[in-house]
This record gives structure tokens, C-alpha cells and sequence, in this order.
């Protein structure tokens, strides 16, 4: 089994859009400053809209460390947008909004802002979220189950709304899909039987405590040994020749080879046109 992170850092993953319930919003603020208390480095999808930009802004305005790992075509373009014209609920809402203090880092690519992401940190924590948002769950559930990291993966399930995942994991299950055992890859923090109360609900310190409570050395994956028993979530960039490198690394080192040919094919054909 590969051995746990030591890095202190989260990854957050969540919506570029503030959706409709004041509940997402003030559980975006409640995580960032349990982070910023707690010292732990926000590691996000860069950018300062939506349920990202008040956790990534709450963190910051609480002196925290954060930083945003942003692909080139979206910082180019300004950035994600709110994708229901969301407002901000509260007035300390648009306050962290507004917040300056984030740091960036900008890559090429989606899958280099995953693997940015993921090798920063020691743990993952989703909010509400779109189709970007339960993607890079899934994937981070599957490295757990596929050896390459040990990190814990929590769903803060703010007015239920991760119970449809909830129940789709459950299904594989009982379909022979999912092994039993690897239900427990995705801790759910459910919080107050009534929904009434969510909104005050302090939903940062429930994160950090499922995060502690995360049992690594339970974990059973699948018996694939990527680097002999180290983290290998963060993938070299280097150009190391394929044969000398491990299969999955060669795997990510020649698709991105594929697409550099793909992308001189495409541009010597547009020129003979």
C-alpha cells in the first residue's frame, strides 16, 4: 500500500458558480476559515467566482495560504463564469468575493491542473458542485483505489446534495460494480438532521475531523505497485525517455507526446490548405 501524504494542504473541489442556496455559500466560508485556522495551505481551481472564489477568499482574508492552479485558456479568457447567474447571499459572502490575496499558478492543460493539485496536497474536500466538480472527485477516489496515493476524499453533503453520488456508489455495489470495501474511498459528511440548520453549521471543523479520522493503513486497493510505495500522484514533467520511466508515467508522457503531434499535423495541414 502506498503511504500516506505528509502535506498538510487541501484540495477543494467545488463550483465556479454560486448556485442557489445561502447553505453552499456559507459552507464555502466555513471550510476556508477552518482551514485558514488550522494553518492548512487551499490548494483550488484558481480564480475568485463562485463557491471557489469564497473559499479561496475566505482563506485569504483569514491570512491563509492559497493557491490556484489555473489552465491557460481559462485565465485567458478571464476566467471561469457563474453558470446561473448566481448572487452573493450575504454581505461577508461579497466581501470574500472581492478578496485579492490568491496566488496562481497557470498551467497548459486540464490534466496538468489535476495533477498540479493533487501532489500539493494531503487530503480532498468537496463542496457542491457541476460536472468539473464531481469529475475530479471521482478521479481522486479512483487513485485511492488504484494504489497511486492514500489521501482521504470528504463530500461535505450540504442540503443533501451529494445524495444522488451517495446512492450511485451504492448501486455499483449492489451491481458487483464496486467492491463493498471501496464505498468507504468517499467519506460523506452529512451534517444536521435538519436541513434548517445548515446553514450555521460549522462545516470547516466537520471537514478537518473526517479528514483526522481518515484510517490510511485501512485502505485496501488494488495490488498495482506504481513507484514502489511512494506517492505518485505527482507525475514528472521531465523528458525522460519512455522505457526508462514507469508504465503510468509513460502512459501520461505519450499522450501528451500524441497531442504535441497531433497539434504540428493540424497546423502543417492548415498551411498547405
Amino acid at each position: 500500500m502506498v503511504a500516506p501524504s505528509s502535506s498538510s494542504a487541501v484540495a477543494v473541489y467545488c463550483a465556479a458558480s454560486l448556485g442557489k442556496q445561502n447553505a453552499f455559500q456559507q459552507a464555502g466560508l466555513s471550510l476556508g476559515h477552518a482551514l485558514a485556522e488550522a494553518k492548512r495551505p487551499l490548494v483550488y481551481g484558481g480564480g475568485n467566482m463562485g463557491i471557489m472564489g469564497i473559499v479561496s477568499g475566505a482563506v485569504a482574508d483569514e491570512g491563509g495560504q492559497v493557491t490556484g492552479i489555473i489552465p491557460y485558456a481559462i485565465h485567458a479568457a478571464g476566467g471561469e463564469k457563474d453558470k446561473g447567474n448566481g448572487v452573493a447571499k450575504t454581505e461577508s459572502v461579497a466581501e470574500v468575493l472581492n478578496e485579492d490575496r490568491r496566488g496562481h499558478i497557470i498551467v497548459d492543460s486540464m490534466h496538468e491542473r489535476k495533477i498540479e493539485m493533487a501532489k500539493r496536497v494531503g487530503a480532498f474536500v468537496g463542496l457542491p458542485g457541476g460536472y468539473g466538480t464531481f469529475e475530479e472527485i471521482f478521479e481522486v477516489i479512483t487513485w485511492n483505489q488504484l494504489n497511486i496515493h492514500n489521501k482521504p476524499v470528504i463530500l461535505l453533503n450540504v442540503l443533501s446534495y451529494y445524495n444522488p453520488l451517495r446512492e450511485l456508489i451504492r448501486n455499483g455495489v449492489r451491481e458487483g460494480l464496486i467492491q463493498p470495501h471501496n464505498e468507504k474511498l468517499c467519506v460523506f459528511v452529512d451534517g444536521p438532521t435538519d436541513h434548517k440548520d445548515h446553514e450555521s453549521f460549522n462545516w470547516g471543523q466537520a471537514a478537518l475531523d473526517a479528514i483526522a479520522a481518515w484510517r490510511h493503513d485501512q485502505v485496501q486497493t488494488l495490488p498495482f505497485n506504481w513507484t514502489k510505495d511512494i506517492d505518485t500522484s505527482a507525475m514528472p514533467n521531465g523528458k525522460a525517455h519512455i522505457k526508462s520511466m514507469s508504465g503510468f508515467c509513460a502512459g501520461l508522457l505519450a499522450l501528451k507526446s500524441t497531442n504535441a503531434w497531433l497539434k504540428r499535423l493540424w497546423h502543417a495541414h492548415t498551411r498547405s490548405c
